[in-house]
């Protein structure tokens, strides 16, 4: 028997429009998210925020120098495919899905999250995940009030516990000192 928690959907954020590619209204995407392939299959519905504001159904997905192209059964000319630049693109999914590699997380599961040093006791909740060249990084406002970003690796962010909602940080010292990032005291 399914429940509605079990079909609760979220809407999640896959992809940003660019430029058109070609006159048959195909458009390069900026991919937001570490499946593509899935997210943009043919066949897949996607909903193009503004200045589009419409539902979109993928074509055709196609990887050209490393940057993607896809193309949407309604958009066949340039024209379309220009009205569609700048839309951000998301999809709808299972509130519950979950990456298949278990020390992998989707950024709405940790916003949220309670930060608890190695002892248990809060320091924190994390606002958001920053994706940054280097390494993805939590920003975090501590227990206190300041706002502090925390390297998401293995080393410091231990454990994330999504049942409990924590995710256990061992900050090295100074990571949780210094000024305030939103300007506070």
């Amino acid at each position: 028997m399914s429940t509605d928690a079990d079909s609760a959907q979220v809407r999640v954020v896959v992809g940003r429009v660019g430029r058109p590619n070609g006159v048959r209204g195909s458009v390069f995407v900026l991919p937001l998210t570490d499946e593509p392939e899935l997210r943009f299959e043919p066949g897949a519905l996607l909903f193009a925020g503004p200045p589009a504001d419409r539902e979109l159904v993928v074509d055709e997905l196609r990887f050209h120098n490393g940057k993607m192209i896809v193309t949407f059964m309604d958009s066949r000319s340039r024209e379309d495919a220009e009205s569609l630049r700048h839309s951000v693109l998301e999809v709808n999914v299972a509130a519950a899905e979950s990456p298949e590699d278990p020390d992998e997380y989707y950024d709405r599961q940790l916003h949220g999250l309670r930060v608890v040093d190695p002892a248990g006791i809060e320091v924190g909740t994390v606002l958001t995940v920053l994706h940054l060249p280097s390494q993805d990084v939590l920003e975090v406002r501590l227990a206190d009030g300041p706002i502090r970003l925390i390297p998401f690796v293995k080393q410091i962010a231990s454990d994330v516990d999504l049942a409990l909602g924590t995710v256990t940080v061992d900050a090295p010292a100074g990571l949780l000192e210094g000024d305030d990032l939103d300007g506070g005291e």
